[in-house]
């Protein structure tokens, strides 16, 4: 199901550690909703700024996905407000993070959070991204280095 030109509900559900385990990441259709919103406010305008293709690693998760990935308990990723992204190629992970912090202070996006993550201190593994949070401060910028 296309959620924009370029993603799909697929790719922002798809797990292969929930499909090697046989566990069910369906989301239910108020998650379908704001993966939607996901998708249209926060993916779609940096894959458009970005100009390519841009991975989808992670998106949804449920519970029991969240926690087998080690992911935290009130993670954004439960509610499909998250999705971790990589460049294509992953080598430019510090470019695409670079972009959206661009994007953020030219008031092009908004954002709950973006996340360097893990990598080393020159490219991140992957970056996080979310939806704004009501009632908490948005556009904040957390860096987590391997």
């Amino acid at each position: 199901m296309k959620l924009t030109k370029n993603f799909s509900l697929e790719e922002l559900v798809f797990s292969i550690t929930a499909l090697n385990n046989g566990w069910d990441n369906t989301p239910n259709p108020e998650v379908k909703a704001t993966l939607k919103r996901l998708a249209v406010e926060v993916l779609q305008p940096i894959r458009d700024a970005w100009g390519g293709p841009i991975h989808v690693t992670s998106g949804y998760r449920c519970p029991r996905l969240n926690a087998s990935v080690g992911g935290v308990k009130n993670s954004q990723h439960l509610l499909g407000q998250a999705a971790d992204i990589q460049a294509i190629p992953m080598t430019s992970n510090h470019r695409l993070h670079a972009l959206i912090k661009q994007m953020i202070a030219d008031g092009r996006l908004k954002v709950g959070q973006c996340i360097w993550e893990y990598g080393s201190k020159t490219n991140p593994k992957w970056v996080h991204v979310s939806l704004p949070r009501v009632g908490k401060k948005n556009n904040q910028f957390v860096y987590y280095y391997s």
